[in-house]
């Protein structure tokens, strides 16, 4: 059997609650981990970045405040992926959320359609 999913969400979120929410529907093991008071680790982001093609933008929450605020968005291509995955690790506000974490890779937000093709 596979291990769970973890799930970094922030309860306040509809997109995570519609992620949780499909997780249920497809009785889809998973341990739901808050996203702002325990963020993911370095070394489950850089797993989630190797599955997005290591595009280090996806793993950001380029629309939140925090992410506004420390001025990322000119900055993003200039951060190596060490100091990308040291800030998010720090802070999950700028963690684009959900934020999944399997075994091997991972993935951030939430497209019904890719969902189903990864995890059904």
């Amino acid at each position: 059997m596979p291990a769970p999913l973890k799930v970094y969400a922030y309860s306040g979120c509809d997109t995570c609650r519609r992620a949780l929410r499909f997780l249920q529907e497809h009785h889809l093991e998973h341990e739901v981990v808050p996203i702002r008071e325990q963020p993911p680790t370095p070394d489950e982001l850089r797993r989630v970045l190797a599955d997005l093609g290591g595009d280090l933008r996806r793993l950001f929450n380029t629309s939140g405040r925090d992410y506004r605020e420390l001025g990322l968005g000119p900055r993003l291509k200039t951060l190596s992926p060490d100091e990308a995955f040291e800030l998010l690790s720090r802070n999950g506000n700028l963690v684009k959320r959900p934020c999944v974490v399997t075994a091997t890779g991972g993935l951030t937000g939430f497209q019904e359609d890719v969902w189903r093709q990864r995890f059904l």
